[in-house]
């Protein structure tokens, strides 16, 4: 009778470890997280355009609910960002596939983003994104290139960029927001390198023209003058652009109340899916994702490590120092 109950206290206890076991696992972590998401946003994913892939949102979910768990985050929505999406859509209008999710409304919006362009370092690296996929990655300082990860958005800068013609008639000035990025773990540089988010706007053809009465006049009355670029569909500099619209009310939403950014894929993602598409297995078959139509533009992805481009930035930028910076021009008839 005492053999009978230590067998099955033995296999009581047996039992228990594997539940605990199969509770640990990364698949059971993940089923837990899907059958966790609410009703309504399960609505919402998927691969097709204005839509959330199951992974990223799975991401972006857990990062967000860390962080409100720990007291860094209390803004009631975040942010998930799918680098592996098209800037485009089939239909050539801007892709969605910057995500603004707000539980406590159920509100979900699907936005255009630009993915950094990347460089050619002409016979040494060529590391270049082209306008609609991005192949490279990488957490490298001057790679000029997105880094996928974890995020929290922080300070918000203005900074005044010059006058610009609207009309025949009328004049506006261009005063661009850019909200800073704090990583973690390997987006830990983030403000090293300057990453976060901002308009997709600028001035090109920038000359300098008398305006003493400005109050953005330099000490000798000039202003900078130029014309407005909105680049909403093109690259940038490894920081995150968007529309000069959405730009606005997502600064609104920030200001002075923090929240997360995940950033899908980070390096690991990119490695596994690599190895994948070299081994000519099926993303599917491997448990991977990588939107469909950019991996078959791209033909596999590549993550470049600081460790690894950083040396060859700093040796490139030794080898072929930026000539002495030319001062602005007057613009003609002033």
């Amino acid at each position: 009778m005492r053999l009978r109950s230590v067998l099955l206290t033995i296999t009581d206890m047996f039992s228990v470890f594997i539940i605990v076991a199969l509770l640990a696992s990364p698949w059971c972590f993940a089923a837990q997280q899907s059958s966790d998401v609410p009703a309504w946003l399960r609505a919402h994913v998927g691969e097709g355009n204005g839509q959330i892939a199951q992974v990223v949102l799975q991401k972006a979910r857990a990062l967000y609910l860390k962080n409100v768990g720990k007291g860094a985050v209390k803004n009631p929505c975040y942010f998930a960002m799918d680098a592996t999406r098209p800037n485009d859509s089939s239909e050539g209008k801007l892709g969605g596939r910057f995500s603004v999710i707000c539980e406590s409304d159920r509100s979900f919006r699907a936005i255009s983003a630009g993915h950094g362009g990347g460089r050619d370092l002409k016979g040494i690296a060529d590391f270049a994104n082209g306008r609609r996929c991005a192949k490279n990655f990488s957490n490298a300082l001057d790679s000029e290139l997105t880094a996928g990860g974890a995020y929290v958005t922080g300070e918000t800068k203005t900074s005044f960029k010059g006058y610009y013609r609207v009309s025949a008639k009328q004049e506006a000035i261009l005063v661009r927001s850019f909200v800073q990025f704090e990583g973690e773990g390997e987006t830990a540089n983030a403000r090293q390198r300057e990453i976060g988010g901002h308009p997709a706007e600028l001035l090109r053809n920038v000359c300098l023209r008398k305006g003493p009465r400005s109050p953005y006049a330099n000490h000798d009355g000039y202003v900078p003058f130029g014309t407005r670029v909105d680049y909403a569909g093109g690259r940038s500099n490894g920081c995150t652009s968007w529309s000069p619209s959405d730009a606005g009310q997502i600064m609104a939403m920030v200001k002075d109340n923090p929240t997360t950014l995940y950033i899908y894929p980070d390096a690991a993602d990119v490695a596994a899916v690599a190895r994948a598409v070299t081994a000519g297995r099926t993303l599917s078959g491997a448990g991977l994702y990588w939107n469909a139509s950019c991996l078959k533009e791209i033909r596999a992805p590549k993550f470049w490590p600081k460790e690894t481009l950083e040396p060859i930035l700093a040796q490139y930028k030794k080898d072929r120092p930026a000539p002495p910076q030319r001062p602005i021009p007057i613009c003609k008839g002033q």
